[in-house]
């Protein structure tokens, strides 16, 4: 196959190297980076740079962009898109995503699926992408009526050959309900952890717990903006559950009401038990 890829971030380099690696596809690639490029045809992520004249040839095109890029660039290369085509998105929320791109890929008559790959690293950038970011991770399609069986059978071939263990099928609205509790609370909670003054006084004194707790707070604050916004509804929803979660231990501390927190306690270990270990 021909994979079009825009976007050579960590998804899309990630993508872009872990293709090449495994697969005997072509790829052809695009960032808007000059140095990104660079970088990225001389590691041998991709065969040509992705331009209008290769761009009609590719089977698959994957925008590995921010929401609102991503449709921009969609939008505004509709026309050059062939009807044998599937667009893929990986972004990270799915609802405004998928209505735009629906709309505009039903216009111009060829495919598109909504995707988002569950991998990632705390650090962005082509610099830190690796061909096996995403062995072992889940791969999330939200297919409509319009996707075709064997458009999906073709998609999860490859994604399992790039190294993803699972494939879940989704609808936009449960994708962004869910991903509100999984990932952006997890990191509004880091960001909001790492403020504490005691955080630029912990040397020495942290350990595991700490990392995890930090870890995703160093993030890329324009994305991560354009994605909370766009989850607000089930985003704030899943904070105010939080912020009452927490008040029940706070005031178990202020009363000095052992049994309470005890029982708090118990709760929360019991629930990480019936959630799993991931």
């Amino acid at each position: 196959m021909n994979i079009g890829l825009v976007g050579l971030g960590l998804i899309g380099g990630s993508m872009a190297k872990g293709i090449k690696v495994k697969t005997g596809h072509n790829v052809f690639a695009f960032d808007i980076n000059e140095e990104t490029m660079l970088m990225a045809k001389l590691s041998g992520a991709l065969d040509e740079e992705l331009n209008d004249a290769n761009l009609p040839l590719c089977d698959v095109i994957f925008l590995a962009l921010r929401p609102g890029i991503a449709i921009k660039w969609l939008e505004t290369n509709a026309e050059k898109i062939a009807s044998t085509t599937t667009v893929v998105d990986f972004c990270g929320v799915k609802r405004n995503v998928t209505a735009k791109m629906r709309a505009v890929a039903d216009k111009h008559g060829f495919g598109y699926v909504g995707g988002h790959p569950m991998a990632g690293k705390e650090r962005g950038g082509f610099k830190n992408s690796t061909p096996n970011l995403f062995v072992g991770a889940s791969m999330i399609l939200t297919p409509d009526e319009n996707s075709l069986p064997e458009v999906l059978e073709e998609l999860s071939s490859l994604f399992y050959d790039v190294g993803f263990s699972r494939i879940v099928y989704s609808t936009p609205e449960e994708h962004d309900r869910i991903i509100a509790y999984t990932s952006q609370l997890a990191h509004i909670v880091s960001s909001a952890y790492i403020k504490s003054p005691e955080a630029q006084r912990q040397r020495g004194f942290s350990a595991g717990s700490f990392k995890d707790m930090t870890r995703v707070a160093y993030l890329d604050e324009d994305m991560w903006t354009e994605l909370f916004l766009e989850d607000a509804d089930h985003l704030t929803h899943e904070l105010e559950i939080l912020i009452s979660n927490l008040e029940d231990y706070k005031r178990a501390l202020e009363k000095g009401d052992g049994e309470y927190l005890h029982k708090l306690l118990k709760e929360g270990r019991e629930s990480k038990i019936k959630a799993g270990g991931n």
